[in-house]
């Protein structure tokens, strides 16, 4: 029964992730949580505000599970702590403002 239940509530989600990966997170939560955690270490990196790590030549992200997925990996590198739901914070922010990602 408990399988049933489970499987049914993943697949009520599903038309969620067919949006984007990160469902409906919201971007402006991630904008602050991304100044606050990400802005020094990419500043560090690229100089600057860091935005270079976003917008160089040759970068690494084609897709928006590739983004959440790149997210979810800074996190546990920097230990930050986020849950993930507030990866996909980051996320969504990350590609409204940078990448602009379609489905």
């Amino acid at each position: 029964m408990k399988t049933t239940t489970l499987l049914a509530a993943s697949l009520i989600s599903l038309p969620a992730l067919a949006e984007a990966p990160w469902g409906n997170a919201d971007p402006e939560a991630g904008k602050t949580r991304h100044n606050e955690s990400c802005v020094s270490c990419h500043a560090r990196m690229y100089g600057g505000d860091g935005s270079k790590i976003y917008t160089r030549d040759g970068r690494m992200l084609s897709t928006q599970l590739e983004l959440l997925q790149r997210t979810a990996a800074c996190n546990a590198q920097m230990n930050s702590g986020w849950f993930p739901d507030e990866e996909a914070e980051v996320a969504a922010y990350l590609n409204q403002t940078y990448y602009h990602f379609k489905n």
